[in-house]
């Protein structure tokens, strides 16, 4: 009787049947079609490999160029002005004069981005005329070709170390088990090696390929980004398909390592080729100051059209004053005059050509120079490089500098940023037991210490200990002689050479701290035991309590992709055991392990054994290991493939555990330390963490994987299939054949929320129900305590399936592989039909330590007023305890945590929970508006206002609620009264979304930070994405605007370069507006005086050098050198930079207030020289020429007025503008005899310069235009109206001084916070719970819903109630929102360890607990 298949199943099936046209790509070998042209190619549609980045060619730079260079709305404006001048009627000056300005900046702009393109070209060719080896069929072999001569349909063949010049699907490699390592580091920065496998079927070791016979037609996706997704399959003639996905493609870009040779053929290439579509080059993003800048140009585009209106009428009612036409009035051919209303027209298109300086055109290349300054200056700062990743800040996003200095929501992951992310394997359970590693405590607590002792060294920079401890009085030594260094070693450079090879030692994830391992004795024991019992219950075929502890370590040694390879050699796989001849002491060994062995199968063994005491065996033989023996069976009538093979050279364990096996090793040579490259920390810290119980991973090839037990036997599993984890399945499974009992067993690992729910169900033997129901309650006591303490936690599990199940099960996952629609849902389905009824095996905590400085980052962040929400997918109680870890959380706050799966559940929280904070913020309100207005010298705003804190606590499914149920609203209106924000178990959308949601919805400048793949997405939907280059790859660092090594730069790199930036830049941008605002109200004024006929008093040449040369100079050097504050000074005073949050260097007031000043300077100016040469019969150019000279002083001046710090570039700078005005004006007066016929400036810069007149004019003006701004600077100065002036004294003190000044000033902000004690603060009415401990800190409101019930030591709770700080509560069958929620049930959440327990000198008195009663935070849980 056929198998009945499972209704799940079904449902794969009959999607698989269902056939739609989907576009795809075929392709098949050129091979055939050689000799023939290009049009009667089968391939001839596809894009050819040849690559073309460049935007311009010979013939198209110009008007192409200029056409983008007119998408400028400045640069449109200009020229239309200058076309204007054209016109006779209206012109204004010669009409070549108004070419001039935009001319220069057309030519400079072109200049630049020829430049640049001409790099893209050498590259390009340089790129295009790389060699590699084509299949030729005249030649019958590979012949060396250049990359643009590639293909699709050509055979390309790729060695060593070699760049892979296209998108090839791997046909044939050079390793036995069709295996080809490619690092990606050229297109995700990852350098840790990625496995490649040959197209199932292609696999023939034993005969060479030959691509000639190749007849199958390949079928796949059209060209696409994604990185991580191909799907497709081969269509063989007997219409056979054979499916493949992105395990088979070589990307463009990579380069093959630890692989002597690979073949295959080219699917896409040139720009269709993944790599180059994912060349998009750097995102545009346009900064708040710049955004706030084009708002104000209109505002100047508006004042220019007022006064060209003035101008007009002005000339219409001056021309009406005459009683006849005015003599100057020449008529047309006609005879006629034009009439006022119509001159007064032309006037008004005359005004603006005469008035068009008003729109600063120097003013976006000026912002442009400056902001690459500032990129130099930020990339050169010492203080950002990281010694042991050799690297410094980096720059990708030029116009987004200022930014950094208003920021006011930061949005951060955890595993990476304000971790380490060095996974330390730090505890475990299995079967219910807990082993708390308290040797393996002591070691990392070893590593704390080093680092401190170097950082001490090094500087008063702030170390970060092991936050667990133990009451351990046997504090063994040898834990401290294994401490070495905790830095691990990282590849230097964010960028490198496409062809170089990583060193031998560069290996990701094996630090000392990574790789040393301390196992628990009493768990070491246990494990090699059951080690010994192996054979016992494998023939009984039946699972027993130490079968588990077996399983366990199995499955940490072989659910992972991690590559095995030598210490020599650490980039060359090894694919099995090599092996070595044993000592009679070890054969003495296995024989008498043998004896426990099946009679059956004793003297197959030992036949084994015989013929391989002196020689090398095959894969289906049994060999001794060098640290023991091995055991297995042979392949007997073709019954079993998979066997054990000989020993390892391995140097032993590189932990405890190796001295407590060691008597199996004796007279052994060992040779070479194995080594593991892993795709993941959490995946190295497993292996080791087995390597250090003896269960050790030898080799892996795609088939097989090789595992050594504690007593030196080789176990050879071959592998089946492999279901790689992803972020929906939160899990990864290997399905293996068991070497000896021949069963196919599932090993999953995963997170505990998705493998608790895939357990089995309990059978109906009441005494196995109970022990799978025990063993699961105990294991999820011991993760809740793992994440109490921050350890990241996996539960391990497995199933056994039978024959006929694995059969229809591997049928329709050949099936899903093969299709190309839905192949990934299909995949994903699949994988959830296998991953049921799990048995549980155990559960481990992983230790992520924070770095170095987060703390006090974190808190600087805060006192600046930068909210700071963490956004990760880990497990809830972990993300709290880093949270209060790095002071995230404070001990003061009060922390709400929501949990439900109801919409109607969390509407209802979230109105009362906004209810009582509002009650609170409203109190907190008229306490803080004291402190709104200076009462004495030196005042500054307090850092928080009186009243409580808060904290919030989301999940991820709440989350989802949140955004599905049209709750976003609801939420931000919590948040925004939470100082932090902590979203757990949050996927890679949900982070996006949150940080789209605060950016949009409150209107706030926004950053991400994130060091993983998972953060792209919120990387880049904030303003400023921050990247950190960590041990996840470079992903994040390619998708950010800044990139830096540690999260603790990014304290100064907000505090002081942000602020910095931004001052800088908008006093830049508000001073060049006053310069042009005062430099054409000149020329205005003059209209008055003049029948506003469009005169101007300055010649225009010296017009068009007083903005483009005399005054350009010095305005950059201003915005790119100024430092108000100094950076000892920003970063003890964080609260500084609310300035920049506040856009207080450039608002509307400030815009305003320097237009007025900008019209008083112009007005003193103009008639100063007016009132002094009044009756005189001095020319127009005499008289402009005194009033050009003092606007240039004047406009100087008022720039030394605000530069805060003088260097030797700003005196240059300020005196040679001045000298070499002198210079072209004394040069054109003598030259110009005829510049601008009929008036001419020859000689009046002598004249003038000879008159003692033009001196006292050039004196006195300009101070008393710029009295009013001095004096009132003076008054701020005297007064301190504002902390930014008090911080600028400090900076006049010296050190001592300072830093008691500025202690001070600390102590007196803290002090306003405590004006109003919370004790004092009437809480809302609401009924109060019992066990209410009633402290005014440290409080944490949970809701949960639905039930969430706290077990007690017994692992029951009476129907009804749930525990309560230990104080039994009872729960109604109703949901009361607003009357059984009570607010006010508050526990103290201790800082240390040893207080967590009440008393501090008091043990733990649970002496049930295996896991230190001292180690659990005490958090409320108000129950709904």
């Amino acid at each position: 009787m056929a198998p009945r298949i499972p209704e799940s199943w079904n449902k794969i099936l009959r999607r698989l049947k269902k056939k739609k046209v989907v576009k795809v790509r075929e392709v098949v070998s050129n091979l055939p079609f050689e000799d023939r042209r290009k049009g009667d190619q089968p391939n001839r549609h596809y894009d050819t490999n040849s690559i073309n980045t460049t935007k311009y060619t010979v013939w198209s730079f110009v008007p192409q160029n200029l056409f983008e260079q007119f998408h400028r709305f400045a640069n449109v404006y200009f020229v239309a002005i200058a076309a204007l001048n054209f016109v006779p009627i209206v012109n204004a000056f010669q009409p070549g004069f108004s070419l001039i300005p935009i001319c220069i900046i057309l030519v400079i702009t072109a200049v630049k981005d020829a430049y640049e393109d001409y790099r893209r070209y050498k590259a390009d060719k340089e790129l295009n005329n790389m060699s590699c080896f084509l299949y030729s069929r005249k030649h019958k072999d590979y012949v060396e070709r250049c990359w643009k001569d590639v293909r699709v349909g050509d055979f390309v063949k790729v060695v060593c170390n070699e760049i892979i010049p296209a998108d090839i699907l791997l046909l044939h490699t050079s390793d036995v088990n069709g295996v080809c390592h490619i690092e990606t580091a050229n297109l995700d920065g990852e350098t840790n090696l990625k496995q490649r496998r040959v197209v199932r079927g292609f696999l023939s070791p034993d005969s060479p390929f030959v691509p000639e016979h190749f007849n199958s037609t390949i079928v796949c996706e059209k060209p696409n980004n994604d990185l991580n997704r191909f799907k497709g399959y081969m269509e063989n003639p007997d219409k056979k398909k054979i499916g493949f996905d992105r395990k088979s493609l070589l990307l463009r870009g990579c380069t093959v390592r630890n692989t002597e040779e690979a073949a295959g053929i080219v699917v896409y290439a040139g720009h269709e080729s993944k790599a180059m579509l994912n060349n998009s080059g750097p995102r545009y993003k346009r900064s708040k100051l710049e955004r706030r800048m084009n708002i104000d140009v209109f505002f100047c585009v508006g004042l220019l059209i007022i006064m060209c209106l003035i101008g007009a009428l002005g000339h219409v009612i001056w021309l009406g004053s005459f009683p006849d036409w005015p003599p100057f009035e020449v008529p047309d051919e006609n005879g006629k005059f034009t009439s006022p209303a119509l001159a007064g027209f032309y006037m008004f298109f005359t005004m603006i050509i005469l008035l068009q300086v008003l729109i600063p055109i120097s003013l976006y290349v000026s912002i442009e120079l400056v902001k690459v300054g500032q990129v130099f200056f930020l990339s050169s700062d010492i203080d950002f490089y990281d010694e042991e990743m050799d690297k410094l800040l980096q720059c990708r996003a030029l116009n987004i500098t200022e930014d950094l200095g208003q920021i006011q929501y930061i949005f951060s992951d955890k595993t990476g940023t304000l971790t380490e992310n060095k996974m330390v394997f730090r505890r475990c359970t299995i079967g219910g037991t807990e082993f708390s590693h308290q040797e393996n405590a002591l070691r990392l607590a070893a590593h704390g210490d080093v680092d401190s002792d170097e950082e001490e060294a090094v500087g008063p920079q702030r170390g970060h200990r092991s936050r667990l401890q133990f009451n351990s009085k046997n504090k063994s030594t040898r834990a401290f002689r294994r401490c070495h260094s905790a830095k691990a070693y990282y590849y230097g450079g964010y960028g490198r050479k496409k062809s170089e090879a990583r060193r031998d030692s560069e290996v990701a994830f094996s630090s000392p701290l990574e790789t040393d391992v301390t196992p628990d004795k009493k768990l070491m024991k246990i494990a090699r035991e059951a080690a010994n019992q192996m054979e016992m219950w494998c023939e009984v075929r039946c699972s027993s309590d130490s079968a588990s502890y077996v399983d366990f370590f199995l499955a940490l040694a072989i659910c992972n992709t991690v590559v095995v390879s030598t210490a020599t050699e650490p980039r060359h796989r090894v694919t099995g055991p090599s092996l070595l001849k044993p000592s009679i002491k070890s054969l003495e060994k296995l024989h008498s392990f043998l004896q426990k062995m099946k009679p059956g199968r004793i003297s197959q063994v030992l036949s084994s054994i015989q013929s391989n005491s002196d020689q090398t065996g095959g894969t289906n033989q049994i060999s001794p290991s060098p640290s023991g023996t091995s055991v297995g069976e042979e392949n007997v009538a073709g019954e079993c493939s998979s066997s054990v093979s000989g020993g390892f050279k391995d140097s032993g364990v590189s932990s405890k555990a190796s001295t407590d096996s060691g008597d199996y090793a004796e007279g052994v040579k060992v040779r070479d330390e194995i080594c593991y490259e892993a795709e993941s920390p959490d995946e190295a810290a497993l292996v080791h963490a087995a390597k250090a119980y003896n269960f050790t991973l030898m080799s892996r090839t795609p088939d097989h994987v090789t595992v050594r037990l504690p007593q030196g036997v080789l176990l050879t599993f071959e592998v089946l299939h492999t279901l790689s984890f992803d972020s929906t399945r939160k899990r990864m499974s290997v399905l293996v054949r068991h070497p000896i009992t021949r069963e196919i067993i599932v090993y999953t690992k995963g997170a505990d929320s998705a493998i608790m729910d895939l357990l089995e169900n309990p059978s109906q033997e009441k005494g196995k129900e109970n022990k799978i129901t025990k063993n699961a309650s105990k294991t999820l006591k011991h993760l809740n305590w793992y994440a109490k303490d921050g350890l990241r936690t996996l539960c391990i599990a497995k199933k056994v399936l039978s024959e006929k199940s694995y059969e229809q099960w591997s049928n329709i996952r050949l099936e899903a592989e093969a299709a190309i629609e839905n192949r990934d849902e299909l995949l994903m389905e699949t994988a959830l039909n296998l991953e049921t009824n799990l048995t549980l095996l155990g559960a481990t905590g992983i230790e992520d330590r924070l770095q170095e400085g987060v703390p006090d980052t974190i808190e600087a962040l805060r006192e600046a007023g930068i909210q700071i929400w963490v956004l990760t997918g880990d497990k809830q109680e972990t993300a709290v305890n880093i949270a209060y870890s790095c002071k995230l959380l404070d001990q003061r706050d009060t922390v709400f945590t929501i949990n439900t799966d109801s919409k109607e559940t969390c509407e209802s929280i979230l109105d009362y929970t906004i209810e009582e904070v509002k009650r609170y913020a409203a109190v907190k309100n008229t306490r803080t508006k004291l402190f709104k207005v200076p009462v004495d010298v030196g005042t500054v705003y307090p850092l928080e206002g009186a009243g409580p804190t808060f904290g919030l606590v989301i999940d991820g499914n709440t989350l989802s609620l949140v955004f599905e149920g049209n709750l976003k609203m609801k939420f931000l209106e919590l948040a925004k009264h939470c100082r932090s924000v902590l979203c757990c178990r949050s996927t890679p959308l949900q982070k996006s979304t949150v940080v789209k949601l605060v950016r949009d919805k409150l209107k706030v400048m926004t950053l991400s930070i994130g060091d993983g793949a998972n953060d792209v997405n919120m990387i880049q939907a904030a303003d400023v994405g921050i990247g950190i280059s960590g041990q996840e790859g470079m992903q994040a660092v390619m998708a950010s605007d800044f990139a830096i090594s540690h999260f603790k730069h990014l304290k100064k790199l907000l505090l002081v370069h942000g602020h910095w930036c931004y001052t800088r830049l908008s006093n830049m941008i508000i001073y060049f507006f006053y310069k042009n605002v005062a430099y054409v109200n000149l020329l205005f004024w003059y209209q008055f005086f003049c029948g506003f006929s469009g005169a101007s008093m300055i010649d225009y040449w010296l017009m068009i050098f007083f903005n483009l040369f005399f005054t350009s100079l010095p305005p950059i050097i201003f915005g790119i050198m100024d430092k108000d504050i100094s950076a000892e000074t920003l970063l003890g005073l964080p609260e500084l930079y609310k300035s920049g949050q506040n856009s207080e260097g450039y608002k509307w007031s400030t815009f305003w207030i320097a237009m007025l000043d900008a019209f008083y300077q112009s007005l003193i100016c103009f008639f100063v020289p007016y009132l002094t040469y009044q009756g005189s019969d001095i020319d127009i150019f005499s008289f402009g020429t005194p009033i050009n000279t003092l606007a240039l002083f004047t406009i100087l001046l008022h720039l030394a007025i605000e530069i805060k710090t003088w260097t030797v570039v700003h005196w240059v700078t300020m005196i040679g503008s001045v000298i070499f005005y002198f210079i072209v004006a004394i040069v054109f007066s003598a030259t110009c005899i005829s510049c601008n016929h009929p008036s001419n400036p020859y000689w009046i810069m002598e004249r003038e310069m000879a008159d003692p007149v033009f001196y006292l004019v050039c004196i006195i003006t300009p101070v008393l235009a710029l009295l009013p701004r001095y004096l009132i600077r003076v008054i701020q100065g005297t007064f301190v109206l504002c902390p930014l002036l008090k911080a600028r004294q400090f900076d006049k003190l010296d050190k001592e001084q300072r830093d008691e000044e500025i202690s001070e000033w600390r102590k007196r902000t803290r002090s306003r916070e405590a004006t109003v004690p919370l004790s004092n603060l009437s809480p809302p009415t609401s009924p109060t719970s019992p066990g209410n401990s009633g402290h005014p800190l440290g409080r944490t409101l949970t809701f949960e819903a639905p039930l969430n019930v706290d077990l007690g030591n017994d692992g029951t709770t009476p129907p009804g109630r749930s525990m309560l700080n230990g104080t039994e509560i009872e729960h109604s069958d109703t949901l009361h929102t607003q009357s059984a929620v009570t607010e006010n049930i508050y526990a103290s959440i201790p800082v240390s360890s040893a207080d967590r327990t009440g008393d501090g000198d008091r043990k733990a008195e649970d002496d049930s607990d295996a896991f230190c009663a001292g180690h659990q935070r005490s958090f409320s849980i108000m129950t709904i």
